[in-house]
């Protein structure tokens, strides 16, 4: 059965919800894990005044029962605390108080595009499910999809690349899952300290210009098996998979798979990752330029995936815009803001990669129970003689 993850729900709205249907019975969950997980997608040094107010939790409704999955759709909810001051604004029914439209679109957000599509003349009727507060849901979902990918031997983790001009150097040995540890307190999420010091030094400097900053993050999945996904045809290679679901994140504009940039500039002796086998290794690599997939399908390596993040398009010195009501010049909308979510981009990432290589492992383990799962795993790897 094929995963689906949708969420509902508007940024001030009452609250968020995830949908996640096609996960086997039998999965036992970890509230604080969830939890923990919507705590860092709050995280990041340049965050504005929502993460003051919000402490996002995830509220089970249904598909679970005393800490394990029942096989059908598993409802999360998520509490927007901040409704409590939008109630008349974004109310869901009828309200007896006069509510202004905004009517001024800001460039690079999804607001005029939106209001043309849809026709509304009210742009808050678009802004507020464009708005990257939805990735809470996702995150929520995407918590879910780690706990099964965890069962099968799969650890997912992310750190922040760079940041506007900031980029943390190269590192000479490959990422291990231990070199994670402590990611979370750092202020960025980054792995290099002086490079960690030097981002937070650029957003202070970038927010007092009133500007906000973009960056390039990276997800890394370590024990895939190898054969997820397909060569067989382009809609069930992992390559583009993974790459709709990390630019689906608001504000992501590019996603690179392993080494594409450099080895695009690399001859091809230089570009591909040779292969080995000895007795007590088996089949193995030396290098991971392909970022763990050949020919849409996982190869056993490492998965390598990086987004990039572009500035976020609500300024505390607005744009140039044009007021839709009367057509006439004027700033774009402001609102509260983050000066840079790039860190917290990265987690919300983890998520969408943990429902794609989710949904990859369901589609080829199968199972009514994560025992299935189990099993089938350990006869395909034995089948290939793959040693995990």
């Amino acid at each position: 059965m094929a995963l689906k993850l949708i969420t509902a729900g508007e940024s001030h709205g009452p609250g968020l919800t995830c949908i996640v249907e096609g996960l086997p019975a039998g999965l036992e969950l970890d509230r604080e894990a969830i939890d923990r997980d919507m705590a860092r997608r709050q995280l990041g040094h340049g965050r504005g005044g929502r993460m003051k107010i919000e402490t996002d939790r995830a509220l089970v409704t249904a598909g679970v029962r005393h800490g394990r999955t029942l096989g059908g759709p598993i409802a999360l909810q998520v509490a927007n605390r901040d409704y409590a001051n939008w109630e008349e604004r974004m109310n869901p029914w009828p309200v007896d108080a006069q509510v202004p439209e905004v009517h001024l679109p800001r460039p690079g957000h999804a607001d005029l595009v939106g209001v043309w599509k849809y026709g509304t003349g009210d742009v808050r009727d678009i802004l507020e499910r464009a708005s990257a507060r939805e990735t809470a849901a996702r995150v929520a979902g995407g918590a879910v999809c780690k706990a099964f990918l965890r069962a099968l031997g799969v650890e997912i983790r992310s750190h922040v690349v760079s940041i506007g001009t900031v980029t943390a150097p190269p590192r000479a040995e490959p990422l291990r899952v231990e070199d994670f540890e402590g990611v979370d307190e750092d202020p960025v999420r980054c792995l290099d300290r002086e490079a960690s010091r030097a981002m937070v030094e650029h957003i202070n400097v970038q927010r007092k210009a009133n500007e906000s900053i973009g960056g390039v993050f990276e997800v890394v999945a370590f024990g895939l098996v190898p054969g997820l996904g397909s060569h067989t045809s382009w809609e069930a290679r992992l390559d583009g998979r993974l790459a709709g679901a990390v630019c689906s994140i608001q504000a992501v504009k590019g996603v690179t798979l392993g080494e594409a940039f450099d080895v695009a500039a690399s001859p091809g002796s230089q570009a591909h990752d040779e292969i080995f086998y000895d007795e007590s290794r088996g089949y193995h690599r030396e290098t991971n330029r392909a970022g763990g997939l050949e020919g849409g399908m996982t190869n056993g390596e490492p998965l390598l995936v990086r987004g990039a993040m572009k500035p976020l398009p609500t300024l505390t010195k607005p744009l140039r815009s044009v007021d839709i009501a009367t057509r006439e010049p004027a700033q774009a909308l402001r609102e509260r803001t983050d000066s840079s979510t790039v860190p917290a981009a990265g987690v919300v990432a983890e998520a969408m990669v943990a429902y794609v290589l989710a949904d990859a492992y369901r589609e080829k383990l199968g199972g009514d129970n994560v025992d299935d799962a189990r099993q089938a795993l350990e006869r395909y790897c034995e089948r290939i003689g793959w040693r995990r």
